[in-house]
């Protein structure tokens, strides 16, 4: 297949049987290696359809400028998508946005507004989003929203949902992703239900934040988590939520790279440590292992120094995303909730 762009060629990613990080013969986890997109992040996929739709509708014409509050990956695939159709567009960022998704951004031409000023939650995105309203504001600039923005989920529901149903066979029966602005795993789930209505959503959070009533705390890791409660969440439509700390989060990170050699993101650390939490849960289908699918969202090389810096300098034969990280044999306790949502 020929596509007339690069943005034409986002989404149909590989899903990927995870048997070697998860080799209990009572568990299948399925994941979609959406860091394969052309951008390197399962954003590309909003990105393309707020900037196709508002071309769509003339809200969006060349020339103008879009301007998005954002820990990179969006903001990545925004520039791509917004540069091939002739916009602009500014990133909104804070400290915590790697050096890679920076270099990113001005590699694919983007304007980039770092805020520094903490906000009341002791992370930056209220800062950030107050920035962004702020630049919205100038004449022929748009604001894309992505925690109000409803093709945020949209997009997912009707793509990234549609393959996953396309390519699995028979049932699924829990749906693991992490969340930020909660869009795409509300996207996927509300598609995935129409074939499997007994499906368990769980919403992979990151301690320290208030997206569930969480305790705000400090967070490093950029990609999930957040210092607000999104527009788009629709509480009910969740299960249940497991919030993930950092150094559970690097040990999911440096176990998926040992095993299956998938290079990815926080968030996909994040989700892997949930995983293997809620594997030691008893109840099981008769016959058959539990069916796990799962996102993982983004590359890793964008956390090199954050995340594998061990992988680098290391001389020790030994696993080394076991190394002075919490051991996934030992449980460890959240500080956040443990939510039990909708049954």
């Amino acid at each position: 297949m020929i596509h007339e762009s690069v943005v034409d060629a986002i989404g149909h990613t590989p899903l990927v049987k995870l048997s070697r990080c998860f080799p209990q013969a009572d568990l299948e986890v399925l994941a979609k290696l959406e860091m394969l997109n052309p951008c390197g992040s399962m954003k590309d996929r909003p990105a393309r359809r707020i900037v196709e739709h508002g071309l769509a509708t003339g809200d969006l014409v060349p020339g103008m400028r879009l301007v998005e509050s954002t820990s990179g990956n969006l903001g990545v695939a925004l520039a791509a998508v917004a540069r091939v159709h002739g916009l602009k567009f500014t990133a909104v960022v804070d400290p915590n946005t790697t050096t890679a998704n920076l270099d990113l951004l001005a590699v694919h031409g983007a304007e980039v507004d770092m805020v520094t000023e903490l906000d009341s939650s002791g992370g930056y995105l209220h800062t950030r989003i107050g920035r962004a309203r702020e630049l919205a504001a100038s004449p022929g600039t748009v604001w894309v929203n992505q925690y109000a923005n409803t093709h945020n989920p949209a997009a997912y529901r009707d793509t990234l949902a549609v393959e996953i149903l396309d390519a699995v066979e028979g049932p699924i029966d829990v749906l693991v992703a992490a969340v930020s602005t909660t869009g795409s795993l509300q996207g996927i789930a509300r598609r995935l239900r129409t074939r499997h209505p007994g499906i368990r959503i769980v919403a992979v959070d990151a301690v320290g934040s208030v997206i569930f009533g969480g305790r705000p705390g400090p967070r490093s890791i950029p990609g999930f988590g957040a210092s607000r409660v999104p527009e788009l969440l629709s509480r009910d439509e969740i299960d249940q939520v497991v919030p993930i700390d950092e150094d559970a989060t690097k040990a999911g990170c440096r176990r998926l790279v040992d095993t299956e050699s998938i290079l990815a993101g926080g968030s996909s650390g994040a989700v892997i440590a949930a995983i293997q939490r809620l594997s030691r849960e008893r109840d099981r289908p008769a016959g058959r292992p539990l069916r796990v699918v799962t996102v993982l969202p983004d590359r890793g090389e964008r956390y090199l120094d954050q995340i594998y810096g061990p992988l680098i300098d290391r001389s020790n034969p030994s696993p080394w995303w076991a190394e002075d990280l919490p051991s996934f044999s030992e449980e460890v306790e959240p500080e956040g909730p443990v939510a039990a949502g909708r049954r």
